[in-house]
């Protein structure tokens, strides 16, 4: 049975709720709200989704594995809720603060931990997404390293951002360290994880065909990271004062998006 037949055999809702990303919206949820005056909310709405993501799963896949991250989102906001219910308001203080860089360590440590026990978190995803005859071959299991290595680098890089702004700044909220940083590798990750499946079934089909292999076409991974900086140049000049440089960004995310939309459907013009 083909991936796309499986899926369809699934069903939609199941195949959506197959998707490590979706598993991943409470951690995405809580690292982007959390903050001053802001813990109880974060971490009500990232449990919430968190059990309702586990119930709907079982409930319209009754096959379901157990996923090692379904377990930790439920562990780690359960105990954050407890927490935070119980301490007094010092303490509460300091997880409105540092909160959202415990969440991003616990998940870059899950995802990375993950690889070096050879399980990537990710792989308990794509495998009710494909055939178990695909389980074992090498480019499925390739393509889930990558995956979860990205997940574990985008988290590590919002976690030293968050950092930067708590104890250099002494600036939760401000903009880049707070925001900008961390969505944008949030956003990397997202599009990682749609993008790279793609590229390997297709380097794999060529490969089963016995024809060699095509450059890594970078641009469609990169296009939407770079139409993000329009956006980001507009936050800038509404919060920042740094009209310049909000500006700048406009124009150069403008132009980048011109230029790699170009690349991705002009062949042979990129390596990797």
């Amino acid at each position: 049975m083909s991936t796309d037949a499986h899926r369809t055999a699934k069903g939609p809702v199941a195949g959506f709720l197959d998707n490590p990303v979706v598993g991943m919206a409470p951690w995405i949820i809580f690292s982007l709200l959390v903050g001053p005056g802001r813990f109880e909310l974060a971490v009500g709405l990232a449990l919430a989704a968190a059990v309702t993501l586990i119930a709907v799963g079982h409930l319209v896949d009754r096959g379901s594995t157990w996923k090692l991250l379904e377990l930790a989102d439920v562990v780690f906001f359960a105990s954050m809720a407890v927490i935070g219910a119980l301490v007094d308001e010092a303490t509460l203080r300091w997880l409105e603060t540092y909160a959202g860089e415990v969440a991003n360590i616990a998940l870059a440590v899950i995802a990375l931990g993950s690889m070096a026990v050879r399980m990537p978190f990710t792989l308990q995803y794509a495998r009710e997404q494909v055939d178990p005859s695909l389980w074992h071959t090498r480019g499925f299991l390739r393509t889930n390293y990558m995956i979860t290595g990205s997940w574990g680098i985008a988290f590590l890089v919002a976690a030293a951002a968050g950092a930067y702004g708590d104890l250099v700044l002494h600036n939760p909220n401000n903009i880049w360290t707070g925001w900008i940083i961390q969505i944008l590798a949030i956003v990397a990750a997202v599009k990682f994880t749609v993008w790279y499946p793609d590229v390997a079934r297709a380097r794999a089909g060529r490969e089963a065909a016995g024809l060699p292999p095509e450059p890594t076409r970078w641009a469609g991974f990169l296009v939407p990271l770079a139409g993000l900086l329009v956006p980001i140049g507009i936050a800038v000049l509404i919060f920042d004062n740094m009209w310049w440089l909000g500006a700048a960004l406009i124009v150069l995310g403008s132009l980048l998006t011109k230029t790699l939309q170009a690349r991705s459907h002009t062949p042979g013009t990129e390596a990797g």
